[in-house]
């Protein structure tokens, strides 16, 4: 399992497993995110499976799956919320990362500057600059 950090509250990774959780609960984190739709996924490494799991160790869960054609304003305010009222540090988990670090980027426009989401994707191994200007207007409200 490989961990990406944005920020000190909020890391991103591929898809868990139930043998990750512990490494999970080893390195810090109070809550675990997942971003990640069950159809993408065989039965070990759906949301009830993994959910089991995590809450199993005394960490907390939630839920705000996606996918390119659910992703809206809707899910960015879900993942506001609980970054809001989630226990942290946060891990979110997708089947890359990738999808973890958009909303993460949506979800801060506004209050953090474009050029340190993007800096912070960077460096964690995701390329977001084509979503600056989506970021810029929405940061703008």
């Amino acid at each position: 399992m490989h961990i990406n950090q944005l920020s000190p509250d909020y890391s991103v990774a591929p898809q868990i497993a139930i043998k990750d959780v512990a490494t999970i609960l080893n390195a810090g984190f109070k809550s675990v995110i997942c971003n990640r739709p069950d159809q993408e996924n065989p039965v070990p490494c759906q949301i009830e499976a993994i959910k089991t799991a995590v809450l199993a160790v005394g960490l907390e869960f939630a839920e705000n799956v996606f996918d390119s054609y659910s992703f809206g304003s809707d899910k960015v305010e879900r993942q506001t919320e609980l970054l809001k009222q989630l226990p942290s540090p946060v891990l979110a988990y997708c089947a890359s990362g990738n999808r973890c670090s958009v909303i993460w980027a949506f979800a801060l426009a506004g209050t953090l500057e474009i050029d340190a989401i993007l800096d912070a994707t960077t460096h964690a191994g995701y390329q977001l600059s084509h979503i600056r200007p989506q970021l810029e207007n929405l940061a703008l409200k």
